[in-house]
């Protein structure tokens, strides 16, 4: 069963996704994919919504938000490898 993420707005968790690692709602768009476009690969956000229209600017800048406040957490996920090109 899917669950927001406390505090967020956009983020969400669900087992049935990406083994339940946290992905924009309404999206099966995972926050390492977010970070790694924009804080690794140096795209900006405006960018990414132009070449992923389902992702809003909100929703991006929150991906990110949540990336700082749980870095350890996407970075493992980063460093590990799990990573698909969307």
């Amino acid at each position: 069963m899917p669950t927001t993420v406390a505090k967020y707005r956009y983020i969400t968790k669900d087992t049935m996704i990406h083994g339940g690692e946290p992905v924009i709602i309404g999206t099966r768009f995972p926050v390492r994919s977010v970070v790694f476009y924009t804080v690794k690969e140096g795209m900006l956000p405006e960018e990414l919504v132009k070449e992923f229209p389902q992702l809003t600017l909100a929703a991006i800048y929150e991906a990110l938000s949540y990336y700082y406040d749980h870095r350890d957490e996407i970075d493992s996920l980063l460093a590990v490898g799990k990573f698909t090109v969307l």
